[in-house]
């Protein structure tokens, strides 16, 4: 079933904030799944480009990769109007919080499989740029959904509140880097990369210290 799932991007425009300070961001919402069913990867900035991208399959969830508000932004907004929940892994609920003080989502496992049309996802949590970050990986599809954990050039930000250097280069060598070198990477903000791209350059990450 290899390159079975249908992955569509959305491009949302938006801001993000935390510390105090606040910047302007692209985010990448991942519509995945088959002409029945999807998940939403992501619930960034406007609810509308989701929805129409949707073009009225029936949503299993609303799965986001972390908590920081750019990410969440429309959560609770997509559930009502698609009737699905919202997963969230439960590391990341004081920044939930910081964005959806009075709404609920349903707590998504480390080691959890989501059915979706014909396959599954895996959750893999890759703490490190907050808590409870975490990567889906759709093997039969050989694809990656990174969030905010791995880019195309290095890791996510750690200079944060809630965020960890040390914590996320474990993540990636001990959970992402054990992924095929020729898993597509797709990443929660700007392009696409490979496990076998990145990899590499663990040890200049290391480095660098960021």
């Amino acid at each position: 079933m290899s390159g079975a799932l249908r992955i569509d991007r959305v491009v949302t425009s938006g801001t993000f904030s935390l510390d105090g300070g606040t910047w302007d961001v692209d985010n990448n919402v991942w519509v995945v799944g088959d002409d029945s069913e999807v998940v939403i990867i992501d619930a960034a900035h406007t609810a509308g480009q989701i929805v129409d991208a949707v073009a009225g399959r029936n949503v299993v969830a609303v799965i986001v990769t972390h908590g920081h508000d750019d990410h969440v932004t429309v959560a609770p907004e997509l559930a009502l109007a698609l009737h699905a929940p919202v997963l969230l892994h439960p590391g990341d609920d004081v920044l939930w919080k910081m964005s959806h003080p009075e709404e609920t989502y349903w707590n998504l496992d480390g080691d959890q499989r989501i059915g979706l049309a014909g396959t599954e996802l895996q959750v893999i949590h890759t703490p490190g740029h907050s808590p409870g970050s975490v990567c889906l990986y759709a093997p039969e599809a050989g694809a990656l959904f990174s969030g905010d954990t791995l880019f195309n050039g290095g890791p996510g930000a750690t200079g944060r509140s809630y965020s960890d250097f040390g914590t996320i280069i474990d993540s990636i060598k001990g959970s992402l880097f054990a992924l095929p070198e020729q898993t597509l990477v797709h990443t929660g903000h700007g392009d696409h990369t490979t496990i076998g791209a990145e990899a590499p350059h663990l040890a200049e990450w290391i480095a660098r210290g960021h």
